[in-house]
């Protein structure tokens, strides 16, 4: 028996293990060690897909409800609601369990081995604004490890995990900094090269803050106003208009809710408000993407605009193609826009990894080494905000989506 790392993250996950100090990484897909958090419930074939199928499922149209950032959910009340899935009630709890259940059956077929106990990777805060729903979060995360078919499971910080993968670029004593961005958090821990493998690990700090709330932004922003965001809307009696309620707008742009809008009184709300639309052809569109419940093709395609505005090769105009809305519409997506759009919350990941490092005792100016992990660290509007409060580090670009898990297999091996 052998305990299994695994990275659950709120976009992609991915799983190790160490055999005699050498860690190997789970093909988890053909070809792929990450595998998109993503669930697909098949209407008609009644099967439950993970992964790239799923995302393949939602794009080719099939009839089926699909679910990512599940990650997000822990440590609210909306991880144990049940809902009707293929003939049965399920909660997120049984979810979550199912997609680690499916990660641990494909590592021990892969393997060989068995993996009844697992080392998992955990932010250093779930929710940093709210302490009773970042322990409670833990609750959830383990219970779903029970569930899954694991007797037992310990947790390591995530950017703990990549200091202890990433000690390779330092040489002894110096002192790195992890900022690991990824979809629902940010990440740091300032650590200690020791002189021989060891690191010191001289403190942690996160923040709840990532991919997908840059997403949102820029759904928010660029997107939700084709929809009828901030359009007018009548009043019932009279000839008074107010704003479009942002609430069902801000739902759609967020990756974890989208799920939850295809319900009657959401779909009755959005007919209401079009009803008494000044521009009911904007919220007509609202009504539409609830009804044919397009919310997450509209969240892939901002998704897909931030990706083409952050590609320094890039010879198109970045754009968000929002064509599923009506033919040929594009939002134009220019890297500075979405920087000047994106600057508050970057200046926040950086602000946060000098509360960590204030935490650890030491001046910016002693860092020697930036470690970026995670998708969103890719980001230039995140690195700017970064070198630009640490000007003396020198930055190490690592495995972007694989650091954390390769500290976790190192780890698992005497984790238990």
């Amino acid at each position: 028996m052998a305990t299994l790392g695994i990275d659950f993250g709120t976009s992609n996950s991915a799983a190790g293990y160490a055999v005699d100090g050498q860690t190997r990484l789970v093909a988890l897909e053909r070809g792929e060690q990450t595998l998109p958090t993503a669930v697909f419930f098949d209407f008609d074939s009644r099967k439950t897909l993970y992964g790239r199928p799923a995302n393949a499922a939602l794009v080719a149209g099939d009839e089926g409800r699909y679910m990512r950032a599940l990650k997000s959910l822990l440590g609210t009340s909306l991880m144990r609601e049940q809902r009707m899935l293929l003939n049965e009630r399920q909660d997120f709890i049984t979810i979550v369990a199912r997609f680690l259940a499916t990660l641990k059956a494909r590592a021990e077929a892969e393997s060989g081995l068995q993996f009844n106990t697992a080392l998992s990777g955990r932010p250093v805060l779930f929710h940093s604004a709210n302490a009773e729903r970042n322990a409670q979060a833990l609750v959830d995360l383990t219970e779903c490890y029970h569930v899954a078919g694991f007797d037992a499971v310990k947790f390591m910080p995530e950017p703990e995990a990549a200091a202890l993968a990433s000690r390779a670029a330092l040489q002894a004593g110096d002192l790195g900094l992890v900022i690991d961005i990824g979809g629902g958090t940010s990440d740091f821990t300032v650590f200690r090269h020791g002189a021989d493998a060891g690191i010191d690990i001289l403190a942690s700090h996160g923040v709840r803050l990532g991919g997908t709330d840059f997403d949102r932004r820029l759904s928010l922003d660029h997107v939700m106003p084709f929809l009828g965001l901030g359009s007018d809307i009548r009043h019932a009696f009279g000839d008074q208009v107010h704003a479009a309620p942002r609430a069902l707008f801000a739902d759609l742009a967020t990756w974890q809710k989208i799920p939850f809008l295809y319900a009657p009184d959401s779909r009755r709300a959005a007919r209401d408000l079009a009803k008494h639309a000044v521009q009911p052809e904007l919220l007509n569109r609202l009504v539409r993407v609830l009804e044919d419940e397009l919310g997450h093709d509209l969240a892939f395609a901002v998704e897909a605009g931030k990706i083409a505005a952050n590609d320094p090769n890039g010879t198109a105009l970045p754009e968000i193609n929002i064509s599923l809305l009506e033919t040929g519409l594009t939002v134009p997506l220019p890297a500075a826009m979405m920087w000047a759009g994106l600057a508050d919350m970057a200046d926040q990941v950086g602000e946060a990894a000098l509360q960590a490092v204030a935490q650890a005792q030491v001046a910016p100016e002693d860092i020697d080494r930036l470690i970026f992990v995670g998708g969103s660290s890719l980001m230039a509007v995140i690195q700017g905000a970064l070198t630009q409060r640490f000007p003396q580090a020198d930055v190490h670009r690592g495995a972007a989506l694989t650091g954390i898990v390769e500290g976790l297999a190192l780890a698992s091996e005497t984790a238990f």
